[in-house]
């Protein structure tokens, strides 16, 4: 990765008295920003904390010595050094006068993005989202770059307050081939937009901090023209974009919709929910929490549904390891502010479950374990299949809810640790489970069971007992077992290896061959571990032999 700054410019406009300790300093290829305000110390601010960098207090005269070595500042209280991606930001009085500096280090940063480069190959809108600080404008630079030189499309960046291109006339080479517009005043910036696309046939716009209604109308209108968007926001988490009603436009917008009786008793919910308003502008959010740390959401448009509804949000999670090497990891996000008061979950590390929390929304934990199994044999291809099918291959029921409350359902499920998988699609599911109340008025779902041969089971209310019971019935009928797994990812190797002998001679002996089978020696507490596996399968199984040799013999039902 190549970075270059041009920090001696910037150390060149300030007063002897902080340039000194600065050029000095063992850590000055880190510094972010020199902040210096009237009447106080001088401050330097690093990664790791900020620190004074003289006991001299900053005088008027120290302030003056600044303004006069930089140009004028422009509308939004912005400047900058000829050439440079340096950005110094004023405070001002009541008066005008500017009593305050915020000098940012503006740096670029090759190869930062490469974290992401197959999504700019895919010709889709991308959206950064992330608080200030966090290195969004230093990666769409690196984005124009990349998409001018590289992939060679004619890119026009909407450089508002020059942070992208640097200040002057002459743009910085750190975007290369893509072409830049300069906007005269902030609140110019949706009409320069606009201009862009309908003067200079651009296939790529670039846009940094989209933040008025008018900005997000105007990226509207561009990515209806078929136009590439590359922009940013402000904003943690793709949530929060949605309870913005100014930016969520970008995403689709929410609107207030009410359902009818039988639709809301379909999907178990009030009758008045939010739903998404239209199709997104960006086709492609990305959360950068941390510059070595990003967040995707490939398809926008599906991860709002699912956040409106309540659902468990699949999402990318793409670090940085040793040697610049990319990680990418399926994460679980759980969303707690719209639908249902549901519990955020962990992701997954080091090939582990982190326990999830009682009551939360999971549909299913089978995407997540295949999704992560297929990535641990392409980076391990040493790895055992049959190992894995014995941590992630359990077969699941597909269950249907008819009025009945899916989180009440998903509760049952995640505490005892079922293999069941709801669906809101009659079509896909093995069983029906149904309010009884509900079921006798209802002559389509018993029309569409009796077609597709599916089985329903009823209850009398949608308590949690009620739930508790009928789903033993349906792993009783189908003989699926439904065993702790949950304990089992804090299990020693031992454990986990006798667990995983067990496993593979039950599905590939007793039951797909229908023979009995004698496993290895193991000790008291090993077999007692086995014994309770073999009888979540319904299969009996008995000791012989005398300790330290004693071991389980298993048949078949």
């Amino acid at each position: 990765m190549l970075i270059a700054d041009d920090l001696d410019k910037l150390l060149e406009i300030l007063p002897d008295f902080i340039r000194h300790p600065l050029e000095k300093h063992p850590e000055r290829k880190f510094l972010l920003e020199v902040v210096m305000d009237l009447g106080r110390k001088p401050e330097a601010r690093f990664p790791r904390g900020p620190e004074y960098l003289s006991l001299r207090i900053v005088s008027w005269q120290d302030l003056d010595f600044c303004i006069k070595r930089i140009g004028n500042f422009s509308g939004d209280n912005r400047s900058g050094i000829e050439r440079t991606l340096h950005r110094i930001s004023s405070i001002r009085n009541r008066r005008g006068n500017i009593i305050g500096l915020t000098c940012r280090v503006g740096r670029a940063i090759f190869g930062t993005i490469s974290i992401i480069r197959d999504l700019l190959e895919n010709n889709q809108s991308l959206l950064l989202l992330g608080k200030p600080g966090v290195g969004k404008t230093t990666a769409i630079r690196e984005i124009a770059r990349v998409l001018a030189d590289e992939m060679e499309k004619r890119v026009v960046i909407i450089d508002t307050s020059n942070e992208i291109a640097g200040d002057g006339d002459i743009p910085h080479p750190a975007i290369g081939r893509a072409r830049r517009m300069q906007v005269t005043r902030p609140e110019l910036q949706h009409q320069v937009m606009i201009e862009a696309v309908e003067n200079h046939m651009p296939e790529v716009i670039i846009i940094d901090e989209i933040g008025t209604e008018l900005e997000a109308l105007a990226a509207r209108t561009i990515a209806e023209r078929g136009v590439q968007l590359v922009g940013t926001a402000h904003g943690n988490y793709l949530e929060s974009l949605i309870k913005n009603p100014i930016l969520s436009d970008l995403i689709g917008g929410v609107q207030h919709v009410t359902l009818g009786d039988d639709e809301a008793k379909r999907r178990g919910s009030q009758k008045s929910v939010l739903e998404r308003k239209a199709v997104p502008a960006f086709q492609v959010a990305i959360e950068i929490n941390e510059r070595n740390n990003w967040i995707v959401h490939e398809q926008v448009d599906k991860a709002v549904d699912q956040i409106l509804q309540g659902s468990v949000l699949f999402v990318q999670r793409r670090t940085f390891g040793k040697f610049r090497s990319i990680c990418i990891e399926c994460e679980q996000s759980v969303s707690a502010d719209f639908s249902f008061n549901l519990i955020q979950s962990a992701g997954w590390k080091n090939n582990k479950q982190l326990a999830f929390a009682k009551g939360s929304n999971v549909y299913s934990n089978a995407l997540h374990n295949q999704y992560k199994l297929q990535n641990n044999l392409k980076q391990q291809p040493n790895i055992s299949i049959d190992k894995a099918k014995f941590d992630y291959g359990r077969k699941n029921i597909c269950l249907y809810a008819y009025c009945i409350n899916i989180y009440e359902i998903e509760a049952v499920v995640n505490t005892l640790q079922l293999p069941v998988f709801l669906t809101k699609n009659i079509f896909n599911a093995d069983v029906i489970l149904a309010l009884r109340s509900n079921v006798k008025q209802n002559t389509k779902l018993r029309q569409i069971a009796k077609s597709r041969q599916m089985t329903i089971y009823t209850v009398h209310s949608g308590t949690i007992p009620h739930i508790t019971r009928a789903l033993r019935q349906v792993l009783n009928m189908y003989q699926l077992p439904y065993f702790n797994w949950k304990a089992l990812y804090v299990k020693k190797n031992i454990e986990t290896e006798a667990l995983d002998e067990t496993r593979i001679a039950i599905e590939k002996v007793v039951i797909g061959k229908k023979q009995s089978v004698e496993l290895i020696p193991r000790l008291a507490n090993l077999r007692k571990l086995q014994h309770e596996l073999i009888e979540s399968y319904h299969l009996r199984s008995r000791s012989f032999g005398e300790e330290p040799s004693r071991r389980l013999r298993i048949y078949p039902s």
